[in-house]
């Protein structure tokens, strides 16, 4: 396909902006993806806002976006298990195949992984992308092009599941009910888990949580987590847990509920990187430690998760924004929102700060009229940082 197409590029911290490349020409062993939808992720706010995650360092131009879903457009010629036509998942990350790590199957674990988004290979918040056929997942008629672009961090609840061996019978509790906190309860009841508990600071969240199937939910700002658990699991203790919040204190909770020989997988990143921990604790319960780095051999158990009603996907998405309105979903209601809160709630928005982000213009005009008296509400409902899942639609019309 020739032409050129709109691609929405990181100019800056803090700093979107629109520029045309030419449509990328499938290999032989690829196809061309006219995209859908791609998720905004956590990392992509957190580059936006920062300009890096740990070593990996924005250079601008960059274009973001790691999450996608659409429809094959053109096949390259080795291309056989896929047609035009075919809607489709994109699994973001292509690896080597030759290291170790890559012929023991651990291929998420490949030093020379090339991922969406992830400096300095661009991302895909753009119309088409020509990538590995391989990693193009064909989704069932039952599963929309939207639910295929959440297919990636559902894999990553799949990843943590599996990790912690997962089974019938088990009592699981999810430290944090953010996106990951969500998928992976998710990937633990579709798992046959009897019973998940999700505990989060902000009931909205918990909310969702039990919308989407959770047994039960803790608001640990309400209630102390480590005698509500012992009243529901009768002084047993918890057989799994899951920490995506990526706290000290929640990971400290996370060995302190755990039964002995259970197992506590880590999935969130904390800020810092280092955290204290009651290890004689750990030590004496012979507990288990798992950790998570996004995810293998995954989509296929995930989409099929999804077509059998096992998982609600939909029920994650809280907006969906046309492709056209990238620069004030992610510029001008981030500014206003500082400006109006920051001054009042300085210790709260120092807690929340990488939240800041992704408002609809209804929304902060209704900020604007009611900032006093629906303050703690509009806390409760967006300052949760991806708080579910937030999508931009990406228009179609080839450019040129």
């Amino acid at each position: 396909m020739k032409g050129t197409m709109k691609v929405a590029v990181m100019n800056g911290i803090g700093q979107m902006g629109y520029t045309n490349r030419d449509i990328p020409q499938p290999k032989d062993n690829e196809v061309l993806v006219k995209l859908e939808y791609v998720g905004i992720c956590g990392s992509d706010m957190h580059y936006y806002e920062t300009g890096r995650i740990g070593d990996y360092v924005v250079e601008p131009p960059f274009v973001l976006g790691h999450e996608p879903g659409g429809t094959v457009v053109e096949v390259g010629k080795n291309v056989k298990h896929l047609k035009v036509g075919d809607r489709v998942a994109l699994e973001p990350g292509k690896t080597c195949g030759h290291c170790e790590y890559c012929r023991e199957g651990k291929y998420n674990l490949c030093p020379d992984v090339v991922f969406f988004a992830t400096p300095p290979v661009d991302g895909v918040f753009q119309e088409y992308v020509a990538h590995e056929a391989d990693l193009c997942f064909k989704l069932p008629e039952n599963v929309s092009t939207l639910e295929g672009a959440l297919i990636e961090p559902l894999a990553v609840g799949f990843h943590a599941a599996n990790q912690g061996n997962a089974h019938a019978g088990q009592t699981a509790l999810v430290f944090g009910a953010g996106c990951i906190g969500l998928v992976s309860m998710m990937a633990l009841k579709a798992e046959g888990v009897s019973k998940v508990y999700v505990v989060d600071i902000m009931q909205k969240r918990l909310d969702k949580a039990l919308e989407l199937g959770a047994t039960g939910v803790i608001n640990s700002k309400e209630e102390d987590v480590l005698e509500t658990m012992a009243k529901l699991t009768n002084g047993k203790g918890i057989d799994l847990v899951i920490e995506t919040a990526g706290m000290e204190i929640t990971t400290r909770q996370a060995i302190h509920v755990t039964k002995k020989g259970a197992t506590i997988v880590l999935v969130g990143y904390s800020k810092s990187g280092e955290m204290t921990l009651p290890l004689s604790l750990a030590l004496d319960k012979e507990l288990t430690f798992k950790t998570v780095f996004r995810y293998r051999h995954i989509y296929p158990m995930a989409i099929e998760a999804v077509a059998s009603g096992k998982v609600n996907l939909k029920g994650i998405v809280t907006n969906v924004f046309d492709f056209g309105d990238i620069q004030l979903w992610y510029c001008e209601p981030k500014t206003i929102i500082k400006r109006l809160l920051f001054k009042e709630f300085a210790e709260r928005c120092h807690i929340y700060k990488i939240q800041f982000f992704g408002y609809l213009p209804d929304t902060y005009l209704m900020i604007i009229q009611h900032v006093q008296s629906m303050i703690n509400d509009f806390f409760a409902y967006h300052f949760v940082g991806c708080l579910f899942k937030r999508f931009f639609r990406q228009s179609s019309q080839v450019l040129g």
